[in-house]
């Protein structure tokens, strides 16, 4: 995973000496891929750039390494310019000079998935490196959280930030917000599943899908059991069926399955209940055999993750957000794959 996340990482000058981002997608020979589902949107963007800080911060508190710190501070010096002045983060660049793409669907400011994990990447960094750049940031940037509505799955991530400065840095001048977005999301639900937004009509999508760990975290935290019964009623009619049957789905994405995982470790870890821990354990074997593919999605001999499991059939491809999310599920596999990557990083 960090090998081929290596090998997807390009230096940006327009950031600063010595910052980073990584390529969005990269064919079955690793060829750099450009983002083009909504027009022409660029070559690499905030939202897999601050998954990888978050993940590359992970890696450095198991394996500390020169390569694995000098990795992170690049990336973190690009998610640290992509920040507009306001507060609000532009996603992609259209090419690896740096030009900013200000008006793309999936690039302009907004309250989107981009802000919210530029938000989680900081938070850890912060804590990570005690670098105050980041605490600033962050700062500038939970402005906009408490302004502006959010759909359920955008707003677990920022229920997820809060819980940890919360915990971490003693604001618990945040709590009484962070109690109101947890009953939102408890509240948004269908036949007792946690929906993503109000507006979804099928079962949820897995897709960024964590509101059941954020949820258990939160009842744990603010000392509300009814919103742990409301993610362990969530997990048990949505997520235990899904991992049970191998993530039987026409499309299957590793990042359904490392959102998947993160629910069910939350989840362990709020009750003391080890059968969340055994559904965690089969939903991360998705990575080797345990799927539609009965084949591994995880290359290990490569160090690359494919980019999912379409129809039964294992994509060719494999881009920065399925070897993030893998890291993330498989975070001792990453760490231990850190040993690797000589050779692999551009200079910084």
């Amino acid at each position: 995973m960090l090998r081929q996340l290596a090998r997807l990482t390009r230096p940006i000058p327009s950031a600063g000496p010595g910052a980073l981002a990584v390529a969005v997608y990269a064919d079955g020979s690793d060829e750099t891929i450009a983002a083009r589902e909504s027009g022409f949107e660029g070559v690499a963007c905030v939202d897999d750039a601050a998954r990888l800080l978050g993940l590359l911060c992970r890696v450095w508190d198991r394996e500390p390494s020169p390569q694995i710190k000098t990795w992170a501070r690049g990336v973190f010096e690009f998610v640290l310019w992509m920040q507009e002045p306001d507060g609000r983060w532009v996603n992609f660049v259209y090419d690896w000079d740096g030009s900013r793409n200000h008006h793309g669907l999936t690039s302009s400011m907004g309250q989107n998935f981009w802000h919210a994990r530029a938000l989680c990447a900081l938070e850890r960094a912060w804590f990570t490196f005690g670098d105050d750049r980041a605490e600033l940031a962050l700062g500038r940037g939970l402005e906009h959280l408490v302004t502006v509505e959010a759909p359920s799955d955008v707003r677990a991530l920022h229920l997820e930030v809060c819980l940890l400065l919360i915990d971490r840095a003693g604001r618990g001048d945040l709590e009484p917000i962070v109690r109101r977005w947890a009953h939102e999301i408890a509240a948004c639900e269908r036949d007792g599943i946690l929906m993503n937004n109000p507006d979804e009509r099928d079962a949820p999508h897995l897709w960024a899908h964590v509101q059941e760990g954020v949820l258990a975290d939160a009842g744990i935290r603010l000392g509300e059991p009814a919103l742990v019964d409301a993610a362990r009623r969530s997990a048990e009619l949505f997520l235990e069926p899904i991992v049970q049957g191998g993530f039987d789905r026409n499309s299957v994405t590793p990042y359904d399955v490392t959102s998947t995982v993160f629910s069910l470790d939350r989840l362990a870890a709020a009750t003391g209940e080890d059968r969340w821990a055994a559904l965690a354990q089969d939903a991360r074997a998705w990575f080797d055999h345990r799927n539609t593919a009965e084949a591994p999605v995880y290359d290990r001999a490569r160090g690359r993750v494919a980019d999912g499991i379409d129809e039964g059939r294992i994509s060719e491809n494999s881009g920065a957000e399925a070897n993030i999310e893998a890291g993330g599920a498989l975070l001792d596999a990453a760490a231990e794959s850190a040993s690797l990557l000589a050779g692999l990083l551009p200079p910084s």
